[in-house]
């Protein structure tokens, strides 16, 4: 049994399902286009468990939204709009050919659905894997600590247990566009050896983030919006290339842009985030240029 079942099992023992997707939508069989689903139709809960944190009281936004987004071809948009629970019941409803998350209380806790993809980025051409990989050396997590378990970006989580994207600075880039090398773990595929589609998603959450603390310095800033789009699922065991930048500032909305490439530099995923910075900002930098790859 992988680390994913297991987590699950250890997360709420009478939970009906894995803790990322309801039973019935994962993997191949669960190309399902929730479209053709009735109006409003109930699916089991679902447990979002500890190993699936981001800050350490709450899921990991990239995550989250993956399951939100579900195996809906195309892009997908997601929005979170209060903190994920860990180790609880989380009721998971079709609406809209979408689905919506909420808490025992029914508070709204996320939506997620179809999108244009109008606002995903054109992926800048693709670093060398020797270029990611001396960027991911350069991770500011390494030296200074940010979130240490987060399942994405945490460097106290072992292989298997968290993702170990580790995205820094790339040499010969504007400030602020960051690249790494992740080889996502067995743990993390489904029977056909394939990583999971809300688990690319994850990877792809926290690149955003230190995209503008390598622009701006250190601050603190929570995933709100994600719109995604996978394009080919990458192999358990196979290194891809994951490159994130600064789009824009406004108020306390930052925008990023992430995109996941193979080897070889096919493009694998993309995504267009916004985070809400919570706390004191940074200072503005004149003309508030936004970096590019």
């Amino acid at each position: 049994m992988g680390k994913l079942a297991r987590a699950a099992r250890a997360s709420n023992a009478s939970a009906p399902i894995l803790a990322s997707v309801a039973p019935g939508f994962r993997g191949k069989a669960s190309a399902i286009d929730l479209k053709s689903i009735r109006e409003s139709v109930h699916l089991p809960s679902i447990v979002i468990g500890r190993q699936f944190c981001g800050p350490p009281n709450s899921g990991n936004g990239g995550y989250v939204c993956g399951v939100l987004a579900g195996d809906l071809a195309g892009p997908a948009t997601a929005v979170l709009r209060a903190p994920i629970p860990l180790d609880a019941p989380l009721a998971l409803e079709a609406r809209g050919g979408g689905r919506v998350m909420t808490g025992a209380d029914g508070q709204l806790i996320g939506q997620g659905g179809p999108s244009a993809g109008a606002e995903l980025p054109d992926p800048p051409p693709a670093p060398s894997l020797d270029a990611a990989r001396a960027a991911g050396a350069r991770y500011v997590g390494l030296a200074t600590p940010f979130h240490p378990i987060c399942f994405t970006c945490g460097t106290d989580r072992g292989e298997g247990d968290g993702l170990r994207v580790f995205a820094g600075q790339l040499e010969g880039a504007a400030q602020g566009v960051v690249a790494g090398v992740w080889r996502p773990h067995a743990d993390f595929a489904d029977s056909s050896g394939l990583t999971r589609t809300e688990v690319i998603w994850a990877a792809l959450d926290c690149p955003g983030y230190f995209a503008w603390v390598e622009r701006e310095g250190r601050h603190s800033a929570l995933l709100g919006t994600m719109t995604g789009e996978v394009l080919r699922r990458p192999a358990a065991g196979e290194d891809a290339i994951v490159v994130a930048w600064p789009l824009a500032r406004e108020g306390r909305k930052e925008t990023a842009g992430v995109v996941l490439y193979s080897a070889k530099g096919e493009l694998l995923a993309r995504a267009h985030q916004v985070w809400i910075v919570m706390g004191p900002r940074p200072p503005v930098e004149p003309a508030n240029a936004a970096a590019t790859a």
